[in-house]
């Protein structure tokens, strides 16, 4: 099975965005937070918020960025057909990567088919 990442399946616009801010349904977690609505597509697609004040190094934020679409590249079979914004928080800065990607996991199972 090939895994990709193709940019239909990311969130680009504002319209895109404000869709999901809109009426979302929402999981938190410590540092992180999904934001959820039903799309009618055949596959789920993925937008990531990150604001300068959260974390302050582009390196990391973009570090950041990098791990989140990783863990969604490799799970996206198994996840509803949806519109997700991950939201990540301030304290996010204090956990290491192998953290982050262990709490992704467990983010998304709430959202396996």
């Amino acid at each position: 099975m090939k895994l990709f990442f193709k940019k239909r399946m990311k969130l680009l616009t504002t319209t895109h965005f404000k869709y999901v801010f809109n009426k979302p349904k929402k999981i938190k977690f410590q540092e992180l937070i999904i934001l959820t609505r039903d799309n009618k597509l055949q596959f789920p697609r993925l937008g990531i918020s990150i604001s300068r004040k959260d974390i302050k190094h582009s390196c990391r934020r973009n570090k950041t960025k990098r791990i989140i679409r990783e863990v969604f590249r490799l799970i996206q079979y198994k996840l509803i057909c949806a519109d997700f914004v991950v939201i990540v928080k301030l304290y996010f800065k204090n956990t290491n990567n192998i953290c982050l990607k262990e709490k992704l996991e467990n983010l998304w199972s709430y959202y396996y088919r």
